[in-house]
């Protein structure tokens, strides 16, 4: 049996066996179910992984790249010189 102490501010540290043992990552959260007679039921709720995520938002486009975009900021100081010289 591996015990933790609560703190002041009502934290508590999972050990490290426990961490271990359970496979806990930062980011996971653990949830805790209030049973009959002062028993918990704790269950893990693992966060995903960067690629776990991957493909998960839809496709905006691909970015051009830092060239594309310092070419476009050209073009658009050109046209913006050119249309305040015109008036």
């Amino acid at each position: 049996m591996v015990k933790a102490t609560l703190t002041s501010k009502g934290q508590l540290t999972v050990p490290k066996e426990v961490r271990e043992k359970l496979g806990l990552r930062v980011g996971d959260r653990l949830v805790f179910e209030l049973l009959e007679e002062g028993s918990v039921r704790l269950e893990v709720e693992r966060r995903k992984t960067l690629g776990e995520l991957k493909g998960s938002l839809p496709a905006r486009g691909r970015y051009p790249g830092k060239e594309a975009e310092r070419e476009a900021a050209r073009e658009w100081a050109v046209r913006d010189a050119l249309g305040r010289g015109s008036s």
